[in-house]
């Protein structure tokens, strides 16, 4: 395999945390680091803090960054975080050659025809049509969606916002929860509910329901639901996650019938690779089938989750 010229600076830029590596040749990444975004004032003392960690008159003159926000024109403002940055006045500061920025589930989506089935493990039935319409969506501090429309010889990945669609619930669990949510939101979008913050919330509505009185709930952050309800030691945490993944299985199923992703459905983000099998087991591939009429038709459409832990990287070298 051929080596880069320069090692390229690739990033993958959440609302919690800044993964960052060189890729010295294509798909090999070495020095990677994660750094808490909040230990940082802003993107640039961010990527600068990684590059001082970094062996001295190491030369880095190409820079690939993957970030949780839209990405249109210039101006990079992110959703789930206060950071902003010009990509030109960054390019300018960084000292480098090429810049390019783009949303970070576009960039997961361009990363899906490089992975191996090591990479990747189906949760229930269906089978893949070659050269279809792929369709791409994962919980973490957000809601990201992204797809893969066949063009020649190769792809074209699409830049959505579709985690920001208005939420719909599809049982009484869930009417509960969109009242609660109801309370603090406007408009309550897919997003709220399916992320970490959206675990919080779920979680707090259903011990509600459940008979907790409000001013007597600990908060519980995602990590912590998540921990709790795959060891089955809270009856609450449980509920939240098969509400969850319930919820993702809807949203997932309308991605399917939205696009025609007869090329099946990926699943990402930080949230769903760390349930492991306990995913397998949830509603999650139920609920993605119940479609009333068109169940036969996404029942054909398989459903994979991503355990590459470099994905991003990937498809943000692409």
């Amino acid at each position: 395999m051929a080596s880069h010229d320069s090692p390229r600076l690739i990033a993958d830029i959440g609302g919690t945390y800044a993964r960052f590596a060189l890729e010295t040749a294509q798909g090999q990444f070495s020095a990677q680091a994660s750094l808490r975004c909040a230990a940082h004032a802003d993107f640039h003392a961010a990527v600068r803090a990684y590059l001082d960690t970094l062996p001295p008159g190491l030369a880095v003159e190409h820079a690939a960054v993957a970030i949780a926000n839209p990405v249109e024109g210039d101006r990079v403002r992110m959703t789930n975080y206060h950071w902003e940055f010009s990509i030109e006045q960054m390019r300018q500061q960084l000292r480098l050659d090429t810049l390019v920025v783009v949303n970070d589930f576009t960039a997961l989506a361009m990363s899906l025809p490089r992975l191996g089935g090591h990479d990747i493990r189906q949760v229930g039935g269906g089978q893949a049509v070659a050269k279809s319409v792929v369709g791409l969506v994962g919980s973490g501090s957000g809601l990201g969606m992204s797809a893969l429309i066949p063009a020649g010889d190769g792809w074209v990945s699409l830049g959505s916002e579709g985690g920001h669609t208005s939420f719909s619930p599809r049982d009484e669990r869930e009417v509960v929860v969109l009242r609660h949510a109801w309370r603090q939101f406007e408009h309550v979008s897919a997003e709220r509910l399916l992320s970490g913050p959206g675990l919080a919330l779920i979680y707090r509505a259903l011990a509600e329901h459940a008979g907790a009185q409000p001013d007597e709930l600990v908060p519980l952050a995602a990590p912590e639901i998540t921990r709790r309800a795959l060891a089955g030691t809270d009856r609450v945490c449980v509920d939240t996650i098969e509400v969850f993944c319930a919820m993702l299985g809807t949203t997932a199923a309308n991605l399917a019938v939205t696009l025609g992703a007869f090329g099946g459905i990926y699943i990402g983000g930080g949230i769903v690779p760390r349930l492991g099998a306990w995913f397998d087991r949830s509603p999650f591939r139920q609920r993605f089938e119940d479609k009333g009429r068109f169940s036969r038709y996404v029942a054909a459409i398989p459903t994979f989750v991503i355990t590459a832990e470099q994905a991003t990287f990937v498809g943000a070298s692409a």
